[in-house]
C-alpha cells in the first residue's frame, strides 16, 4: 500500500514538473508609454508600474523601416536613471538597420532588444550579439509575414512579437486575423513568450488570451484611461485565466 502511495505520488510529482517545465509562461501586461505625456515620461513610467504594469513597452522608430520618428538610446538612458533599475524595458526597434543599436541600447540600460524580422538578412548573428550583450531577445513580424518564417529562429528567442496593426502609428484597429499566428506559435512552442502588439485592450484582450498571447501590449487602452490600475488588471485576469484553462486541458 505505501508503495503504490509513493508511485502515485512520484508519478503527481513529475507530471507537475513536466507541466510547469511546458508551461512555464505567464501574464505580463506592458503599457507602451509612446501613448503617455511625453514631457513628463518619467513620472508617467513610475505611474504605470505603480498601477501594475510588469515591464515597460518602448517604441523606436527611425523614419525608414516606418514612415514615424520618435527616440533612441539617449532618452532610453535618461529614463533608466529616472526610474531606476527595476522596470523592465521591452525595446520595440522599428528601423532598419536593428544591428547599428544593440550595443547602444543595451548601455542605455534596455532589458530586451526586439527586433524585425523583415529588417535584417542576417537573424542568426544579431540574435547571438543581443545576448552576448547582457539583453533577452525578442524578434517582431509584421502582419504581412507568415509566422512560418519566425518559427526557424524560435527556440532561440525569448520572444515573439506578433503585431497586431501595422508598426508605425498607434491608434490603429485590432486586426483579428492575426490570431492563427499566435495560435500557431503556441502549439508548436509552448513555453515561447508571445507578445501582441497593436489595438490591444478590454474589447479585444480575450481574442488574443485565447489564441496564446502572454505578453499583452497595451497604449491608448491603459495610459488614456481614468482607471489605468483596474484596466492593466483586467487584461492580466483574462491573460491568466487562459493560460489555467490551457493547462488544464492538456
Amino acid at each position: 500500500m505505501m508503495r503504490l502511495t509513493l508511485r502515485v505520488l512520484a508519478a503527481r510529482l513529475y507530471a507537475h514538473s513536466t507541466s510547469s517545465t511546458s508551461m512555464a509562461y505567464s501574464a505580463k501586461i506592458g503599457p507602451s508609454i509612446l501613448s503617455s505625456d511625453l514631457s513628463c515620461l518619467g513620472s508617467e513610467c513610475v505611474r504605470m508600474m505603480e498601477c501594475g504594469a510588469d515591464y515597460l513597452h518602448l517604441d523606436v522608430m527611425d523614419g525608414h523601416f516606418v514612415p514615424n520618428l520618435t527616440f533612441g538610446h539617449p532618452m532610453v538612458e535618461c529614463l533608466r536613471k529616472s526610474v531606476g533599475q527595476d522596470p523592465f524595458f521591452d525595446m520595440h526597434m522599428m528601423v532598419s538597420r536593428p544591428e547599428q543599436w544593440v550595443k547602444p541600447m543595451a548601455a542605455a540600460g534596455a532589458n530586451q532588444y526586439t527586433f524585425h524580422l523583415e529588417a535584417t538578412t542576417n537573424p542568426g548573428n544579431l540574435i547571438k550579439e543581443i545576448r552576448e550583450s547582457g539583453m533577452k531577445v525578442g524578434l517582431a513580424i509584421k502582419p504581412g509575414t507568415t509566422v512560418e518564417e519566425l518559427a526557424p529562429w524560435a527556440n532561440q528567442i525569448d520572444m515573439a512579437l506578433v503585431m497586431t496593426v501595422e508598426p508605425g502609428f498607434g491608434g490603429q484597429k485590432f486586426m483579428e486575423d492575426m490570431m492563427p499566428k499566435v495560435s500557431w506559435l503556441r502549439s508548436q512552442f509552448p513555453s515561447l513568450d508571445i507578445e501582441v502588439d497593436g489595438g490591444v485592450g478590454p474589447d479585444t484582450i480575450h481574442k488574443c488570451a485565447e489564441a496564446g498571447a502572454n505578453m499583452i501590449v497595451s497604449g491608448s487602452a491603459v495610459i488614456g484611461s481614468d482607471d489605468p490600475r483596474s484596466v492593466i488588471a483586467l487584461l492580466r485576469t483574462v491573460v491568466a485565466e487562459a493560460i489555467q484553462k490551457r493547462s488544464l486541458d492538456r
